[in-house]
């Protein structure tokens, strides 16, 4: 699906990120992996070219503007282009010592990281993406939203308000950039198989999988193949559209 086109994925040192990055390269895709765990994207793009595909590996800060910047240049300078980017990289409460938190007793340095990372950060992103793919023909783009940027969730005030922003960066881009031949969609997981979710499995684990009628975790390689879809040509009718990638969870 992905045959000579060159894709971006940040947050690809592991989970949905890394199940992309492989599906992406399987799909005859030449890889940028960027994580800001270094070892963990060279290992990603280890098993890219381990299996006769093409990848570079770069240590990048999406809250940094010149990490930004000079990752989209080195996939530049390596590819000469970039076709198509999923946005994957994100932070959660719990990586900011505010796993479950009410809103009321989230602190402002958690909040503060939380939207810098994973609003500013997509923005960032975008923004880079947007100026190469506008200049040099278009282009597809993927965020990762998540069900929390579709729903409220109690104790995930500050990540589910980070993931509704980027709703609405995904369709405001669609509906600006559509006449440059970009489009710009995002992907919403449900509950996935990563250590992203492990804090909501420790502490209320059976709950969690009573809430989707599959009565499973996904794989973060159902997400992938999504996003790969999405990140095709075969999905070049498909624009501002939020997928959801969830066992049935907003069915509910």
């Amino acid at each position: 699906m992905l045959n000579d086109k060159v894709v971006l994925v940040t947050g690809a040192a592991g989970g949905i990120g890394r199940a992309t990055a492989v599906a992406a390269a399987r799909e005859g895709a030449r890889v940028a992996v960027a994580d800001l765990n270094l070892e963990g994207a060279r290992e990603t793009a280890l098993l890219i070219t381990d299996a006769g595909g093409s990848a570079i590996a770069m240590r990048t800060d999406i809250s940094v503007p010149g990490d930004v910047r000079a990752m989209v240049g080195a996939v530049l300078d390596r590819y000469g282009r970039l076709d198509g980017a999923f946005n994957n990289a994100a932070i959660a409460q719990w990586q900011c010592g505010a796993a479950s938190a009410k809103i009321g007793d989230i602190g402002e340095d958690a909040f503060a990281r939380i939207m810098q990372v994973n609003v500013t950060g997509t923005w960032l992103c975008m923004r880079a993406e947007l100026e190469h793919m506008s200049r040099n023909g278009g282009g597809a783009i993927v965020n990762a939203s998540s069900i929390s940027g579709l729903v409220g969730r109690a104790g995930s005030g500050a990540y589910s308000a980070s993931k509704h922003a980027i709703n609405g960066l995904t369709k405001t881009a669609a509906i600006e950039y559509a006449a440059s031949d970009i489009r710009v969609n995002a992907v919403c997981p449900g509950f996935i198989d990563t250590v992203f979710v492990s804090s909501s499995l420790a502490t209320r684990g059976d709950a969690l999988l009573a809430s989707v009628p599959m009565h499973r975790l996904g794989q973060p390689e159902e997400v992938a193949e999504l996003v790969v879809w999405l990140l095709s040509d075969r999905a070049r009718y498909i624009t501002g559209s939020l997928q959801g990638v969830d066992g049935g969870f907003m069915a509910g």
